[in-house]
């Protein structure tokens, strides 16, 4: 096939033109805007159509029943008088009649069919000798047309005999009907003119203001996909649909920035507190090769290596565990739990390294319940435990560290106290995110995770996790649904 060289431009053009782009006019009518208002205007202009249609054909019915009923009520009066007068006031007063303006069609013929009175010049041959009781449609011509050949009209005409043979026309012009059909036609002209105009007028506006937020919508998408989290769409403050939808996808966007955030100080943190560990791991590895003809320094470095390896395997346990309980496909069933029970597991687990430590450790429990998890809710527990012996030193003097459980305006409080330096109140929402740890170097045991996990389990049981001011140290709470 030979392809001329315009059709390799075209071809060639079409080719380069990315996917998914169009013309302005194509996309413009593509819109749902344009394709409602042509629907609507279709609809619109049918019903209108009907409507009129209708209303024109009743309109005839009811003018042709009246001209239909003048024209007998005036044959049954012309025979009265024909009754009373004969013929010949038939003759007079129709002549009389026929002679007065906007007059009704008169026509009188004798037995041999020859005009003697009347307003009529030309009758279609035939009519007047069908005479009956029914009203019909005839083209007519008046006399005062008479020089006019294209002077034709239409009238609805009656046709009787007299006694003596005569024939009597009567009827009355359909020409205010025609008219009056004709303004109803150029009415409904003139509605659908409109109709189209107004429907026009009101798809521009639509189509441009539904684009124009379309369009918002997908240039800030777009500036979001190309990497710029910047991005929000603004507010009329109309409280529309379309406001609504902005405010449900700036709330998206909000959230998206945050986890992209979140998930980039994630990153850093991992490798920040991995390569540690990792490199630590790897010395005492060559140490253990290296000092082969020396036992016990190669089982020291091996131990070593274990119990690093221990603490990347709980960091990584944190990781998955705050995963699977911020994930929401694990189902955290919740049921009726004694805190003192878990209170009192907990604390004996910890008393040991308590007095190791020199801390003391005491509990104020009141026998209450609460709709918990008794497994996460026993690691959330342990995990404020440990965070409290680990930081909850003061400077100087004893350290003491208080688990409680009371109830307070209708819910069940599970705390851990220490009196410790505490945390600064602008920190004590950032300490909550994963791997954040206020010790900039970072020297003490730990990951940071610790308080993540217990403020992803209160979450999962609808209560997040509150820190606050011990006076001195740190108080952390857990607001619990009684059982």
């Amino acid at each position: 096939m030979i392809v001329m060289p315009a059709a390799r431009e075209a071809s060639a053009k079409k080719a380069r033109q990315p996917p998914g782009q169009m013309s302005a006019v194509g996309r413009v009518f593509r819109t749902t805007a344009v394709k409602l208002s042509l629907v609507y205007l279709a609809v619109f202009s049918l019903v209108t159509i009907a409507l009129v249609t209708y209303l024109l054909s009743s309109i005839n019915a009811i003018l042709t029943s009246e001209l239909s009923d003048a024209v007998n009520a005036e044959v049954r009066e012309l025979l009265n008088q024909y009754e009373i007068g004969g013929v010949l006031r038939v003759v007079t007063l129709v002549d009389s009649r026929s002679r007065q303006p906007g007059a009704g069609l008169y026509l009188i013929t004798d037995p041999s069919g020859n005009p003697l009175v009347g307003n009529i010049s030309d009758l279609p041959e035939g009519v007047v000798d069908r005479a009956g009781t029914s009203v019909r449609a005839v083209p007519y011509r008046r006399l005062s047309h008479e020089t006019d050949a294209n002077s034709h009209h239409v009238a609805l005409v009656r046709v009787f005999t007299l006694d003596n043979g005569f024939k009597v026309l009567v009827g009355r012009d359909v020409g205010e009907r025609e008219k009056f059909s004709g303004l109803i036609g150029e009415a409904l002209r003139a509605v659908l003119v409109v109709t189209v105009l107004l429907g026009l007028v009101t798809w521009w506006f639509v189509s441009r203001s539904v684009l124009k937020r379309i369009d918002q919508v997908t240039h800030t998408a777009n500036r979001i996909v190309a990497g710029d989290l910047s991005g929000r769409l603004s507010l009329t403050g109309s409280n529309d649909e379309f406001d609504r939808l902005a405010v449900g996808l700036n709330h998206m966007f909000d959230r998206l920035t945050d986890l992209m955030r979140g998930l980039k100080e994630v990153s850093d943190n991992i490798a920040h507190d991995l390569k540690t560990p990792l490199t630590r791991l790897r010395n005492r590895a060559e140490e253990a090769l290296a000092d082969t003809g020396d036992p016990e320094r190669a089982e020291s470095a091996l131990e070593g290596v274990i119990e690093d390896c221990d603490s990347l395997i709980r960091t990584f346990d944190a990781l998955l565990t705050i995963a699977r309980v911020e994930s929401g496909n694990q189902t955290i069933a919740l049921s009726p739990v004694d805190l003192s029970d878990i209170v009192g597991e907990v604390s004996e687990l910890y008393e040991p390294l308590a007095d190791e430590e020199g801390v003391e450790l005491t509990t104020s429990v009141a026998g209450e319940k609460a709709l918990a998890n008794r497994e996460l809710l026993s690691q959330a527990l342990a995990n404020l435990l440990d965070n409290a012996l680990k930081y909850g030193r003061p400077a100087e003097g004893p350290a003491r560290i208080t688990l409680s459980v009371t109830r307070e305006a209708g819910a069940v409080l599970l705390a851990v106290a220490d009196n410790g330096p505490g945390i600064p109140e602008t920190d004590r929402g950032r300490v909550l995110e994963r791997f954040v740890r206020l010790e900039r170097s970072r020297n003490s045991p730990g990951s940071g995770l610790g308080l993540s996990l217990v403020a992803a389990i209160a979450r999962q049981h609808g209560a997040p996790l509150v820190l606050s001011d011990a006076s001195p140290g740190l108080k952390a709470i857990i607001s619990l649904q009684p059982a």
